[in-house]
């Protein structure tokens, strides 16, 4: 793809659609400037992750096979979203053959090697390092369960930001250390969720940054949730969005929707503030 014009789908997530549009506009402004002719299929929906890491594992195969329906037959599908990427390229195989649905399986098998997230789209696939971006900011770069362990990104997302004119990239003690957010996990074992969360907010403090970035939205609201109320000041922005700023315009921190903001604050008062306020009280609250 690297001889001639580059098109590609973008799979948003409906993780990002639902709560962080923003990252799906900043990705599309990104591969325009870089060339890419990039088309959106409105009949995507789930990949299925949240399904499969629950047990429902025959319910997440109409996803896979929507997902199928939607992509096939694209040179490269670009995802901002690790763990998503990670969940098509080694489950959907999986969750096929299962199945035992052989025409599944043929279709997951031509499309899902070429899904790509992000940063591997870019350094793989473009051959791209500097993006042309600018963001003049001291910046940790968190890598995700999902990116690091199943994907296996690697040092890309670094060495894309390493280019942006103007950034400075901070080292991240413990870096390797989950979160806590684990999709469900969150869910089900809050506390410990917490707790994990409150030790990676503490990390991400202790390098000065202003600005903490990673590949997956869903561990940054995590990890934002507690860096927002320890009053810490530390912003938390998408891959994306970073290397789509260009200075000129300002970059805004990553904000979900109105409508999740609201989805997140019924759920808060359905007990959840509870769990935040355990694990604060259990990380010291407000840590220096």
């Amino acid at each position: 793809m690297r001889g001639g014009a580059v098109k590609a789908a973008l799979f948003v997530t409906c993780f990002n659609d639902t709560a962080f549009p923003g990252t799906g506009k900043a990705t599309v402004e990104l591969l325009r400037r870089l060339g890419v002719e990039v088309d959106f299929p409105p009949a995507q929906t789930c990949c299925g992750q949240m399904h499969v890491n629950t047990g429902y594992r025959d319910e997440a195969v109409p996803l896979v096979r929507g997902f199928v329906e939607a992509f096939e037959g694209y040179d490269a599908v670009v995802t901002p979203s690790a763990s998503c990427a990670g969940t098509i390229r080694h489950l959907h195989a999986r969750l096929a053959a299962e199945r035992g649905d052989a025409a599944l399986r043929d279709a997951v098998a031509r499309t899902a090697p070429r899904v790509y997230e992000l940063a591997e789209f870019l350094v793989d696939v473009l051959g791209v390092v500097d993006v042309g971006a600018y963001f003049p900011h001291r910046v940790a770069y968190h890598p995700t369960c999902h990116s690091l362990r199943v994907l296996g990104l690697g040092d890309r997302p670094q060495q894309l930001l390493r280019a942006v004119r103007g950034l400075t990239l901070a080292d991240l003690p413990a870096a390797e250390e989950c979160c806590g957010f684990g999709g469900t996990f969150s869910i089900k074992n809050a506390d410990v969720s917490v707790a994990m969360g409150a030790d990676k907010a503490r990390h991400v403090r202790q390098t000065g940054a202003e600005v903490l970035v990673a590949a997956d939205n869903s561990c940054l609201a995590h990890i934002g949730g507690l860096l927002s109320r320890w009053r810490s000041g530390v912003r938390v922005l998408h891959l994306a969005e970073v290397l789509a700023g260009t200075g000129d315009a300002p970059v805004a921190p990553a904000e979900p929707t109105p409508a999740a903001a609201s989805a997140s604050a019924r759920a808060g008062r359905a007990g959840r503030p509870a769990v935040w306020q355990r694990g604060r009280a259990r990380a010291g609250g407000r840590p220096a």
